[in-house]
């Protein structure tokens, strides 16, 4: 059986280890958990589970958390895991990041409609600019930004015939 579930909550489903995302009431009663894998065959995986329907489900305690010795050379593989767990992680704040990166001169107006759509809520911008003021750098700055954060599943591009191929 399991027990109290909130976001957070690692739990084993399916012989599987999962990290709670988000629990939602479901129609039957029960809960509608949303979880992401974390043991090694569901890791990167997500999936929906109601608890009605799932077997055996329990709840693992933090506090039964086994402590593993790093015994390799100045704690490599510790300091490599944090790194890993850093680059995995989603930023959630304003900054560019990555889009200044780009090959290209660049030009501080071209990053303020990147910065105006990540200060909102639903990331929606129109960008209409004179002729050779970097509408295309803007966008894709504005993309670059949007996948990193894993926001940019869909993104709607409107543009002339003789430009899509700069979107592709």
């Amino acid at each position: 059986m399991y027990g109290v579930l909130a976001p957070g909550a690692r739990v084993v489903i399916r012989d599987e280890e999962w990290l709670v995302r988000r629990v939602d009431p479901s129609s039957d009663g029960g809960d509608l958990l949303v979880c992401d894998g974390v043991s090694e065959l569901v890791r990167g995986r997500s999936a929906h589970f109601l608890t009605r329907l799932e077997g055996t489900m329990h709840v693992l305690d933090p506090a039964q958390t086994r402590l593993v010795l790093d015994d390799s050379s100045h704690f490599n593989a510790s300091m490599l895991y944090v790194e890993a767990v850093l680059r995995r992680s989603l930023p959630n704040d304003t900054r560019i990041r990555l889009g200044h990166r780009a090959v290209m001169n660049v030009v501080p107006y071209q990053l303020d409609p990147a910065l105006q759509a990540l200060s909102q809520p639903r990331q929606r911008i129109l960008i209409g600019d004179s002729t050779g003021l970097g509408k295309t750098l803007e966008a894709g700055i504005l993309t670059t930004e949007l996948i990193q954060r894993g926001r940019g599943a869909r993104i709607l591009v409107i543009t002339l015939k003789s430009m899509l191929t700069q979107f592709q």
